[in-house]
């Protein structure tokens, strides 16, 4: 690939990036939203980030993996249970990191 081919390849999909983000702000600008559709996609990032997560801690070497042994299964759990009890992000993170550490200093990585 030439150097020139890569950049009209960077300003393409930038135009169709722009493009299609426009598109959706300017057209909900124009058009009313039934009620139900704001409700909805309030669980947008919410599911993203769970479908980002969830492989990770199901499937840290590739395969599935719901046993004691894996620890980044564990560590999430607790992290939830955290997130759940306390509704904080910032101790959250911290419980889950914390307890990560604590499994694969004391079992073993």
């Amino acid at each position: 690939m030439s150097v020139l081919s890569i950049w009209l390849l960077f300003f393409a999909v930038g135009f169709g990036t722009f493009t299609l983000r426009f598109l959706f702000i300017y057209l909900f600008g124009k058009i009313e939203m039934p009620d139900w559709l704001p409700r909805a996609l309030r669980f947008v990032p919410a599911a993203a980030l769970a479908a980002l997560v969830f492989p990770a801690l199901t499937h840290p070497t590739g395969n599935l993996d719901i046993s004691l042994h894996n620890f980044r299964l564990l560590a999430g759990l607790g992290g939830a249970l955290v997130a759940w009890k306390t509704r904080n992000v910032l101790f959250t993170i911290l419980a889950g990191m914390l307890l990560l550490w604590a499994l694969e200093v004391a079992f073993g990585m």
